[in-house]
């Protein structure tokens, strides 16, 4: 067979990249959806439904899965926030300060409660501080205890992104604002400040859907019937009615706020990355 005779022979045809793209994500859709159906098909949903899923105790719960301890949870949550808020500014403008005692307190602060548990944070403001300070009572009693304890756990994590955020704004805008007369405290106030808060926005929501989980180890402060959270709150009903129900119904409660807040984070984050393009 001569070479011409050979260019006239059709040519195999083989898969393009894009048919072997969508082959390979076939397959992978198929596993994916066996694995379901095997797992499905395997579970007693019998047993769970009794276990988790009784609709008389979870009827029992309302309204005061929402009113009391949903309410409860929320404010907790939002009190931390803002001590860890103020005080994560606090010791990030620390962090960044020329003073070197500043410098190595808020360095030391951040590793020290960025590497404690939250669980003896809770336990420290508990029973430490009332120890060391006989007579001593923290203003909000439960809700002031919750919020400094959940507020010393975030400040460690915020100062960093702050610091963060501070020194993601150009050099630039500091020094045009020293030029037109501005001190140095007012031009980081009035200045750089708002536009660090514009950048670190998402991760601070972030932080806001972490407080509001951690808000579930209020129970070791040891909490009145009327200052349960929704954790404690389902722990109780579960224990007195031998179900399981209640933990499942705290559990969807939880969602109910932090499915939207993470919705938000992604929407926010997403409008960042559209303004940097």
């Amino acid at each position: 067979m001569t070479a011409a005779d050979s260019r006239l022979q059709p040519r195999k045809k083989g898969l393009t990249r894009r048919q072997k793209r969508s082959l390979s994500r076939g397959i992978q859709y198929a596993v994916f959806l066996a694995a379901v159906i095997a797992f499905a098909a395997s579970a007693d949903w019998g047993r769970l439904k009794n276990q988790f899923a009784q609709a008389d105790i979870a009827g029992q719960m309302f309204p005061e899965v929402i009113t009391l301890a949903l309410k409860n949870t929320v404010l907790y949550t939002l009190s931390g926030f803002v001590v860890g808020l103020v005080l994560g500014m606090v010791i990030a403008l620390m962090r960044l300060s020329s003073v070197g005692p500043y410098r190595w307190f808020a360095g030391v602060y951040i590793e020290i409660f960025r590497g404690l548990p939250a669980l003896l944070i809770f336990i420290f403001i508990g029973v430490a501080v009332p120890l060391a300070f006989p007579g001593t009572e923290i203003i909000g009693g439960t809700y002031g205890k919750v919020a400094l304890a959940l507020g010393l756990v975030a400040a460690a994590y915020m100062a960093e992104t702050i610091r963060a955020g501070i020194q993601a704004v150009p050099k630039g805008q500091l020094e045009a604002a020293r030029s037109l007369g501005f001190s140095p405290a007012r031009a980081m106030i009035s200045i750089i400040i708002p536009q660090a808060f514009r950048i670190i926005l998402p991760p601070l929501t972030n932080e806001l859907v972490l407080l509001f989980k951690d808000s579930s180890l209020v129970l070791f402060l040891g909490v009145t019937l009327e200052e349960r959270e929704l954790s404690k709150y389902g722990r109780d009903l579960a224990s007195t009615t031998a179900n399981s129900t209640p933990i499942l119904v705290a559990g969807l409660c939880y969602l109910l706020v932090t499915i939207p807040l993470g919705f938000v984070v992604r929407r926010m984050e997403a409008k960042a990355q559209e303004a940097v393009k």
